[in-house]
């Protein structure tokens, strides 16, 4: 009696000493019992049932041992902890060739437990993972993408080109012998067309058909190897994708044509065979040329970032790798090199080109205390200065960081037209199989019946519908990034476009955040170091304005205590026993102090002990293109209204100056909030730009939050985009791209739309051949992509 037993997932028999053993199951491998579970947990177990008594080849062991990915040197380099405490990391999923690829993984690792999200970029190929570490581990989630039929390895900007390159090249050699096949398969053509019209023998026409029989197999099974093998993983999956529409027409039409060769009755159509997968294969490629075109904005500002940099350690200059660079370290940056890490300079002085961050070419002159920003260039000095943050944190790397976050969150009108993707494929499988018996029914001809249903299979295109928001979309990101602006998510620039209101607050964003005092009146004399230790515990620009003004090298700084910032009125403190105050008259009141103001500048009051002894007036001149890019802002049909804690007279005349109509004044942090919370009951859709702390709750309240580049750290956090080069024409820029994008989305998915609706029938009723359904199928995702890219017009570089 033999001690052999079967593997229960691929039934070849081994010794039982070697098998694996789990519960009443016997494996003889860790990737048969791996499949086996993952059927299992999928509820695709009734693959045994199908399967019967076949043996299949076991899985493959040339994958790398994913139990490298757990490794902690793998951890620190590439996996990083977000704010709720879950693991991210990014991955180039290997394979990937269409919009159903990208489905299949997302459903899957999404479907396992403790992977809280999926987001995979179909132009790219690059997957934002986020998982639980507690309940699955890393290598479990590669695993699971090995099992579907695809590979994944961490994204590495340095190693992109080089998997770019390695794809191109298959693609190449795959295209070099569908055309060589197909060229030669047009010289047979020509010989049967010609014996079509002088005749030609059954011995001779069998010797042509066998000839083409030769040149379509290595095209049907080597350059059509990635569509047969995304049709082998979507059946495994139960998925039809595109890759099941072009193999299956492609496939049938051969099985078709040897049947014919071998009874040496009707006509072979090898030669739909070769140009099937020949013009889908050329499409392909060129699709994947073109989103790579507009796919490389993150791998140019990976670029920005240095690798190595030359740290000061002891009066001695050691390289090290960013990632080891520690807050508070000297490092130093030559002429013509690029910073890595935000920082402070100690030592040295000179221009710095920041134009990589905010798009504008004049170079800023930096010295001892400046910060410099990662990203930026030392144009004419060598400097030394010390970190005050680490790379991962540093500002070039956090708007990477979001940029790539954009890029892989969907809009909304994208996962609706993915979800009717999903099911198209299955739809023209069976519009195929009914015209396929209509024809046979009308003519009662096999051959004409045949080859009409396998040209509504090839003409159909689901990927113009797939590629038509994320190509758009990304474009209009790549621009936007250009011009300093900078999109959160792409689910925004939808959001953006359709917005009905423009909410603004006045000091920082309409205005040039710079208050410079135009008045000054002292009812009592005082010492003016009581005011200037008051002024720097404020950080707003009408405390910095008086600071600026009455500031010199005499004044004093005390000791104050209990101090409080209060929202949209100023700031108090006690000296010696007495209270401080300086703000507007809203605070003089609240301190039982009362005036009447009548100034039509921002006014600043100064009280020590219940006596008023000064007020300053200010005036924060707007910026010089607000009036002009606020009436463009208007002709989108977007109402304008300004919002400021200043009183009424001084709110009235910036709003005059810029041309708002519309503004509301001595609001409160919370008044804001309310505000906009009153527009959305009205039913409008909201934008709030502003730039300061007390502008917080009216940004979140908004569905679309502005941040000025200059802002405060948390608005810019709270913050949906970001104008990081602070200029207002930016707020415009955004408003424009953010439209323009999303009108491209409609008219992609309405090409997409009125291509299939035109098309199908027209193959259905048998007016095209697979010859030329197969060119269409091509043209029509090639279209999707060239319409995304007139985004580009009017934003030239």
């Amino acid at each position: 009696m033999s001690d052999k037993i079967a593997c229960t997932h691929c039934h070849l028999e081994f010794s039982k000493d070697v098998m694996i053993q789990d519960g009443e199951h016997y494996f003889c491998c860790n990737g048969c019992q791996g499949v086996f579970h993952l059927l299992s947990d999928e509820g695709l177990d009734s693959f045994y049932d199908k399967l019967g008594d076949n043996k299949l080849a076991p899985p493959s062991s040339q994958f790398e041992d994913a139990s490298n990915f757990d490794a902690p040197a793998f951890y620190q380099r590439f996996v990083s902890i977000n704010n709720e405490g879950f693991s991210e990391v990014s991955l180039i999923i290997e394979g990937i060739h269409c919009a159903a690829c990208v489905w299949l993984n997302e459903k899957a690792l999404t479907n396992m437990d403790g992977v809280v999200a999926t987001n995979i970029n179909y132009t790219n190929n690059k997957a934002k993972i986020i998982w639980d570490d507690d309940n699955v581990k890393l290598s479990n989630i590669i695993e699971m993408i090995r099992a579907i039929g695809y590979d994944a390895f961490p994204y590495d900007a340095s190693l992109q080109e080089v998997k770019a390159n390695k794809e191109r090249k298959d693609y190449y050699l795959r295209m070099a012998v569908a055309i060589f096949a197909t060229m030669n398969m047009m010289t047979i053509m020509v010989a049967q067309y010609a014996g079509y019209f002088t005749g030609i023998t059954p011995e001779i026409k069998h010797i042509l058909n066998v000839g083409e029989w030769v040149l379509s197999t290595p095209v049907l099974f080597y350059s059509g190897w990635p569509f047969i093998r995304g049709t082998y993983y979507g059946m495994k999956t139960k998925t039809v994708n595109m890759d099941t529409l072009v193999a299956t027409g492609a496939f049938l039409t051969y099985i078709y044509s040897i049947y014919i060769t071998l009874t040496r009755s009707g006509e072979a159509y090898f030669d739909s065979v070769t140009m099937i997968i020949t013009f889908v294969l050329v499409g392909k490629f060129l699709e994947v040329l073109s989103k790579k075109s507009v796919a490389d904005t993150l791998d140019v500002m990976n670029k920005h970032l240095p690798t190595d940099v030359q740290v000061v350690e002891n009066e001695n200059i050691v390289t090290k790798n960013v990632n080891d660079v520690g807050v508070g370290e000297v490092v130093l940056v030559s002429t013509g090199e690029r910073v890595a890490i935000d920082g402070e300079i100690v030592n040295g002085e000179g221009n710095f080109d920041e134009s990589s961050l905010n798009g504008e070419s004049e170079p800023i002159f930096k010295s001892i205390g400046d910060t410099i920003i990662s990203g930026t260039v030392s144009i004419d000095a060598d400097v030394k200065y010390k970190t005050t943050k680490d790379f991962a944190h540093s500002t070039m790397s956090n708007i990477v960081a979001l940029l790539e976050n954009a890029m892989n969150n969907k809009p909304h009108i994208q996962q609706l037209a993915n979800k009717i993707s999903e099911y198209f494929s299955t739809i023209i499988l069976a519009l195929a199989f009914f015209t396929f018996i209509g024809w046979l029914l009308y003519s009662s001809n096999f051959e004409q019946s045949f080859m009409i249903s396998i040209s509504v299979i090839v003409i159909a295109c689901p990927c113009a519908l797939a590629l038509a928001t994320p190509v758009a979309t990304l474009v209009g990101l790549s621009i936007a990034s250009k011009r300093g602006i900078l999109f959160k998510e792409a689910v925004q620039l939808e959001t953006m476009a359709n917005i009905d209101v423009l909410v603004l607050d006045k000091t920082g964003t309409i205005t040039q955040g710079k208050p410079a005092v135009v008045n000054e009146k002292i009812w009592t004399a005082f010492d003016k170091s009581l005011l200037n230790s008051l002024l720097l515990n404020s950080k707003h620009p009408i405390a910095r304005g008086v600071q600026n003004y009455i500031f010199d090298d005499t004044l004093e700084c005390f000791e104050l205590e209990s101090l409080n910032n209060v929202p949209a009125q100023g700031i108090t403190a006690m000296y010696n026993g007495k209270m401080l105050a300086g703000g507007n008259a809203k605070l003089m009141h609240t301190i039982g102090i009362d005036i009447q103001s009548s100034s039509e500048n921002s006014e600043f009051y100064f009280a020590y002990g219940g006596e008023l002894l000064a007020k300053y007036e200010l005036f924060d001149v707007p910026r010089e293109d607000a009036k002009e890019v606020i009436a463009k802002i208007k002709k989108f049909g977007i109402a304008v209204i300004m919002l400021t804690g200043d009183h009424e007279r001084s709110a009235k005349k910036v709003a005059e100056l810029v041309g708002i109509k519309s503004f509301e004044y001595e609001m409160t942090p919370e008044g804001k909030a309310l505000y906009i919370e009153t527009l959305h009951k009205e039913g409008n859709k909201v934008v709030m730009a502003g730039d300061g702390i007390n502008d917080i709750l009216a940004l979140a309240s908004s569905d679309i939050a502005i941040a000025m580049g200059n802002g405060s750290d948390i608005a810019i956090e709270v913050s949906d985009v970001v104008l990081l080069n602070d200029t207002f024409s930016s707020l415009y820029d955004s408003f424009k791209i953010s439209k323009k994008t999303f009108r491209m989305i409609k008219e992609n998915l309405a090409l997409s739309f009125v291509y299939n609706a035109i098309t199908v029938p027209l193959a259905m009723a048998g007016f095209i051949i697979p010859l030329i359904a197969a060119i269409s199928m091509s043209v029509s995702s090639l279209l999707v992509v060239g319409n995304s890219m007139r985004i580009k017009f009017g934003y030239k570089d």
